[in-house]
């Protein structure tokens, strides 16, 4: 039997303010408040809370057989929870219906997996974190940043305990072969592959409301005709498309919603199910194993990372950045490891690429930027002084295996503080335990008794008094 499989992608930067030259030094903080609030408000009011709440509706009208899953930043996250808590809301009813899956992917949706496997997984780690303590639910799967996937990430994904990982389905590493099958990873056989069907995708993202389209107007009838029409064989049709496609990049006038709702309805005609990527791999068996020697990912027609590291603009500001990489992990400065996460988004470099829009990319559409250049010097301020703070932190005269042995000789010292910390309280409990336990017993209070009255005194008291005695008289 075929299966659709839905995932929607969340994210949204911290995008950083105009950052002048003269500002490094004294102003350390980056971000455009305003800029954030606003985008993040509108684009949550049409695109994020209707489309969770037709979600919610769509898994109501078919008792729990429509089934999808979603992938949020933990940087949206955050924004959910200042600008659209309601939303938050909603993802928990929808985590509390079991028919929605929860992916984890990068906490600060960075590009860490292309240089520091360390930082890619910690990020991975906090993600997890923070959808086990807020919607209760514990990823089995992993979806990278835009999707990027290669051979060498696989073996950290099965030590991390992932299952199978989502990535994209691109036409120069599938030759002949089809997106829509389970795969293996060649290098880590246990890691379960599923990949992104590109064209099947893109026709909702992209092509939906383009009147240009040939196909246009695209129905559910159609696209699920489209999807029932691939061979018996391929049991897998996997759409991974970003959440705000409904409502911003597809306007809710062009009827994206009212497509969206109806795609069950007619998926059941044709005995089309729809599931979530654990039930995927466990329920599907891989036709075989997949290598990706070089990193793909689900941008431009290239299918590869030249969408954030294609120039020299980003190649500088990327190997800056990640340069402090050690020294920041091991600092303890909240604020400082804050902006070390926000700064890794991978939007910022996005915004740099010098990328055509005839060559199939979209930068222009999303960069707050006048141009690539402006944006890389923008970026290059604020990370100006944000390195002139981690200098502060931990000066760069001392190497990095110096740093370490100094870092290794504080914790010692901290152990060694806290462990006669806590002999020091150990012995003040024997002390009181063993007061208790020797304290002389108090004798009971005697009551007050009334003065006696001295007998002696009272009986010569009685007796009549003596006459004095005469003194001798001498005798003549």
């Amino acid at each position: 039997m075929k299966a659709i499989c839905f995932n929607f992608e969340i994210h949204q930067p911290f995008r950083l303010k105009r950052y002048r030259f003269f500002d490094i030094g004294r102003d350390h903080y980056y971000y455009d408040d305003f800029l954030n609030d606003d985008i993040f408000e509108r684009i949550a009011r049409q695109s994020y809370v209707p489309a969770a709440e037709t979600i919610l509706k769509m898994i109501d009208a078919t008792e729990g057989r429509f089934k999808c899953s979603i992938a949020i930043s933990g940087t949206a996250f955050e924004q959910f929870e200042r600008y659209c808590s309601e939303f938050i809301d909603l993802l928990k009813r929808m985590a509390d219906s079991g028919c929605v899956e929860f992916v984890a992917q990068p906490y600060a949706y960075s590009l860490a997996s292309l240089t520091d496997p360390e930082e890619f997984a910690d990020q991975v780690a906090a993600t997890c974190s923070m959808l086990h303590n807020r919607l209760g639910v514990k990823p089995k799967i992993v979806r990278n940043t835009e999707l990027i996937y290669f051979d060498d990430l696989a073996p950290q994904l099965v030590q991390m305990g992932f299952k199978g990982c989502l990535t994209e389905g691109a036409k120069h590493i599938l030759g002949w072969k089809s997106p829509n099958y389970v795969y293996t990873a060649a290098s880590a056989p246990k890691l379960k592959l599923l990949l992104r069907n590109a064209k099947l995708s893109d026709d909702i993202a992209y092509r939906f409301s383009d009147s240009s389209w040939p196909e246009f107007p695209l129905t559910a009838d159609k696209y699920i005709n489209w999807i029932a029409s691939t061979p018996v064989e391929e049991q897998i049709v996997n759409i991974f498309l970003n959440m705000e496609t409904f409502g911003d990049m597809q306007p809710a006038t062009s009827g994206i919603f009212a497509f969206l709702e109806a795609l069950p309805r007619f998926a059941a005609e044709h005995g089309i199910d729809f599931v979530t990527p654990s039930e995927a791999i466990s329920k599907i068996k891989a036709v075989g194993e997949l290598s990706v020697v070089h990193p793909i990912s689900s941008a431009d027609e290239a299918r590869d990372t030249s969408a954030w590291l294609g120039n020299r603009l980003q190649h500088e500001a990327f190997d800056k950045l990640y340069s402090v990489a050690e020294r920041v992990r091991k600092c303890n400065n909240r604020a400082l490891k804050q902006d070390w996460q926000y700064l890794q988004t991978c939007d910022h470099f996005f915004y740099m690429s010098t990328k055509r829009k005839a060559d199939g990319s979209m930068h222009a559409l999303f960069s707050p930027y006048e141009t690539p250049f402006a944006a890389f010097t923008n970026y290059m301020n604020v990370l100006a002084d944000f390195l002139m703070r981690v200098e502060e932190e931990f000066p760069s005269k001392v190497d990095n295996e110096e740093l370490n042995s100094l870092l290794l000789t504080i914790a010692n010292q901290g152990n060694e503080i806290e462990a006669l910390n806590k002999e020091l309280s150990s012995m003040r409990k024997n002390i009181e335990q063993y007061n208790i336990e020797h304290r002389p017993a108090e004798k009971p209070a005697k009551k007050a008794e009334k003065p006696k009255a001295d007998k002696t005194k009272a009986a010569k008291a009685d007796k009549p008094a003596k006459a004095p005695a005469k003194k001798a008289e001498k005798k003549s």
